[in-house]
């Protein structure tokens, strides 16, 4: 019989030692060495994430326990062994291979939240290849920007994705293998010519596969991640972040093998890789996996049907919950739940409160980015949660705050956050973009972007953007981006994109817009506008709002000025329009 942890006693039956129970002690005395002898290295010294996060557990013993359990959108469940997935994930691996993988090739992956995407993913890894995650909600111009920015050589999707984006992948010419999963069956359709049947891949493909000797230096992934100007840029992480995901899963969701772990993100961003497959797997858990959408009542229900002990999400889902009211909570047991935690923006400190009385626990808060590639700054199941502040660096991290100038700021004085280069999770490089890589860091820190503050007991608070990427329900969302789209449209001559404070988002996109002669302001035209922009983004990316302005406000070197444009729509100060052009 597959060991079940679901049958098994719960952690929140009886209390537990916190995995990190002295914050204090653990950051005088860590050594990341130290962490590194806790991971399994491969026969010559090399190290790779997806041995660490599957076979090890194998060959230690525990191939017999549960790693996943899958709750498809349509009631389906699938569940499987650490066992089942080495050799899911090892067929894949065989069927790359025998496709002419190279070790360091790209290999995107556009789907769902099905099994098979951590079997490709963590097969694609094996294989000594560098995996690509893309959100399955973007339309064809964000998948294409990002197959053609990383020269991505296989591409990896469903047919109903494929469809979306089969008008851009002519213009991929890097691209030399289209894998199809046909999940379940659930496309009637044949095969567009040239395209590879994951299924009958597999079918052929052995199971045991012998890990590609990568070493810690070698790239695993590639995030690509949104900025005020230009395309996304693909934040590259090695092997060696493992050894920070695998040990903040420990220290700051404080994760154990007993664990029913379901962390909400989804894996085309860089929580749903790096803590909806890595930390979670490396540490040994049970990981549920919900394929369908955002409700209150299904979501509880999958606590409770599964027997959550952990679970990460983030402030836009918290919102939702707390807006959905306390019915859904009080018709629920959910008195497995011992730890909960968000990410992705500030959680309000409301949240931490109804938190407490809903759950009767804190939700609690971290904070870390695509480029950091793992928890920075967490609020430790020790520790004392301070409602509204995202905790205190993880032992081995060092934080601080920094004026313009880049020289530290005391206690209490807002300014940028930085932190100390160094930690294994660091991305190594922007994909064929190292002036810009090596803009991020200055006087011997890395500048975040983010700006915040650090009380006289060392709790960091997060305070906003430095710049004008937008973060709604957790997307970073560049303005160029949505900006690029709109022009293309043939009514629009201008645009300029802000972020606009909402309730439950915390920002929304606002578009504005100058019209080409001939067109007028319609709302018609607005719609039209929206959707155009949702089909070639996403809903998630595209403008929520726009307004049609007969002029954008620019400096006199043609700069479109974002700032006033957020000042004007929320009537703040202009500040200094020295450089505005003239009328």
């Amino acid at each position: 019989m597959p060991y079940d942890p679901i049958s098994k006693p719960h952690l929140s039956s009886y209390k537990v030692q916190p995995n990190l129970p002295d914050w204090d002690t653990a950051r005088k005395s860590h050594s990341w060495w130290d962490i590194y002898k806790e991971l399994d290295w491969l026969p010559g010294g090399g190290l790779n994430n997806a041995y660490n996060a599957v076979d090890r557990h194998v060959v230690k013993g525990f191939g017999d326990k549960l790693a996943m359990i899958w709750a498809g959108k349509n009631g389906e469940e699938e569940r499987y062994t650490f066992r089942e997935f080495m050799e899911h994930s090892g067929k894949f691996a065989n069927a790359l291979s025998s496709l002419g993988l190279k070790r360091g090739d790209r290999v995107f992956i556009f789907l769902d939240r099905l099994p098979e995407n951590y079997f490709v993913s963590m097969g694609t890894l094996k294989a000594g290849g560098v995996i690509g995650p893309l959100f399955s909600a973007f339309g064809p111009d964000p998948v294409r920007d990002r197959l053609q920015d990383s020269g991505a050589t296989i591409l990896i999707t469903t047919p109903d994705l494929r469809k979306k984006i089969a008008a851009i992948l002519p213009g991929c010419p890097a691209l030399k293998h289209i894998i199809i999963i046909n999940k379940n069956g659930r496309s009637k359709e044949p095969l567009a010519g040239g395209d590879l049947s994951y299924e009958a891949l597999m079918a052929k493909a052995p199971a045991d596969f012998k890990c590609v000797p990568t070493s810690q230096y070698d790239y695993a992934i590639m995030h690509y991640t949104s900025g005020t100007t230009g395309k996304p840029k693909g934040a590259v992480h090695r092997h060696q972040a493992v050894i920070q995901q695998y040990i903040t899963g420990k220290w700051c969701l404080d994760l154990r093998k007993e664990d029913i772990y379901w962390c909400t993100a989804d894996p085309g961003w860089v929580t749903g890789t790096s803590y909806g497959m890595m930390a979670p797997w490396t540490n040994g858990v049970t990981q549920v996996i919900y394929e369908g959408g955002f409700g209150a009542n299904g979501w509880y229900d999958i606590i409770d049907k599964y027997k959550v002990t952990v679970w990460y999400t983030a402030p836009t889902a918290v919102r939702m919950l707390m807006r959905a009211g306390e019915a859904p909570v009080k018709s629920h047991k959910l008195d497995t739940l011992r730890f909960i935690a968000s990410v992705g923006e500030p959680l309000n400190p409301e949240a931490v409160v109804w938190g407490n009385r809903m759950f009767k626990q804190a939700i609690h808060d971290n904070w870390w980015q695509t480029e950091t590639g793992a928890i920075m700054c967490a609020n430790y199941a020790s520790m004392e949660v301070r409602p509204g502040s995202m905790g205190r660096p993880i032992p081995g991290v060092e934080m601080g705050i920094v004026d313009d100038n880049f020289d530290p700021l005391p206690p209490g004085k807002p300014g940028l956050l930085v932190v100390r280069p160094g930690w294994p999770a660091m991305f190594h490089t922007y994909w064929n973009r190292d002036e810009m890589y090596n803009s991020r860091f200055k006087k011997g820190w890395y500048i975040t972007g983010d700006t915040a503050h650090m009380d006289s007991d060392g709790y960091f608070w997060f305070q906003g953007r430095a710049d004008d990427v937008i973060n709604t329900a957790g997307h970073l969302v560049g303005p160029f981006e949505v900006e690029s789209a709109l022009i293309e449209h043939p009514a629009v001559a201008e645009a300029g994109v802000i972020g606009k404070p909402d309730p439950i988002a915390m920002e929304v996109v606002k578009a504005f817009v100058s019209l080409k002669p001939g067109f007028e302001p319609t709302e018609q035209l607005r719609r039209e506008l929206i959707q155009f922009a949702r089909q070639k983004l996403s809903a998630a990316v595209a403008p929520r709002e726009i307004d049609f302005l007969a002029s954008l406000p620019k400096t006199r070197s043609g700069k479109i000025m974002r700032r006033l444009l957020k000042a004007r729509e929320l009537g703040l100060p202009e500040g200094d329009t020295s450089t505005l052009e003239d009328d």
